[in-house]
């Protein structure tokens, strides 16, 4: 049996305390390392290179779904399960979207947890009951289009581009426009999506999928 090495971040102790006494039981997986806030996740992830991370929603300097968007930035290929003390209505299909392997609610969290950090470590999203429920809820009722989708090929590309970290003049330079250019487009983007930086334009194109 592989052994699954875990990385928890969270500020509260005690829930780390807790994780830690759930998966203790368990022979294939291992606590590794812990973070009080995301930058010591960070760098704890860069230093002991985890199968799967346990990550807080609520965490000192990032919260919501911000974390997890910031964390899989700087890993992509990370392997991440949300623990959150908000129910699965608030936050679990927007996480899974988002790039999480699960989302599991603190208040059940002893099996599903274990079931969640197992097959997240495989590749596979975790889907729990509930949040298979909310699933085929907004199946049978799917919500308005995205902003995004309103974009124009030439706007997506700047949205793609953008979402991947480059500066307004490497845009222009990817594309052979002007920077003046670029910076229309880039107002209309922001109109469209209801954003007004490029900070706030990443963090959508991440938790979209839409970076480049």
């Amino acid at each position: 049996m592989a052994l699954i090495r875990l990385v928890i971040a969270d500020d509260h102790e005690l829930i780390r305390e807790g994780v830690k006494k759930i998966v203790r039981h368990c022979a294939d997986l291992k606590v590794v390392g812990e973070a009080g806030d995301l930058q010591q996740a960070i760098a704890l992830v860069a230093q002991v290179r985890p199968d799967v991370v346990v990550l807080d929603v609520s965490l000192p300097d990032y919260d919501g779904l911000d974390g997890l968007v910031e964390l899989r930035r700087h890993f992509p290929a990370l392997r991440v399960v949300m623990l959150s003390m908000h129910p699965e209505e608030r936050y679990a299909l927007a996480a899974l979207r988002a790039g999480a392997f699960g989302y599991v609610s603190k208040n059940t969290a002893t099996a599903e947890l274990v079931q969640a950090l197992r097959q997240a470590a495989t590749g596979a999203p975790w889907i729990g009951p509930r949040v298979a429920e909310l699933l085929a809820r907004e199946a049978s009722n799917p919500p308005a289009a995205a902003p995004h989708r309103l974009l124009t090929p030439r706007e997506a590309e700047i949205v793609a581009l953008i979402g991947a970290g480059l500066q307004v003049k490497q845009v222009a330079a990817e594309l052979g426009i002007t920077v003046s250019s670029v910076n229309t487009y880039r107002i209309r983007i922001f109109r469209k999506l209801g954003l007004s930086s490029n900070a706030a334009l990443i963090r959508y194109a991440l938790r979209n999928g839409l970076a480049g």
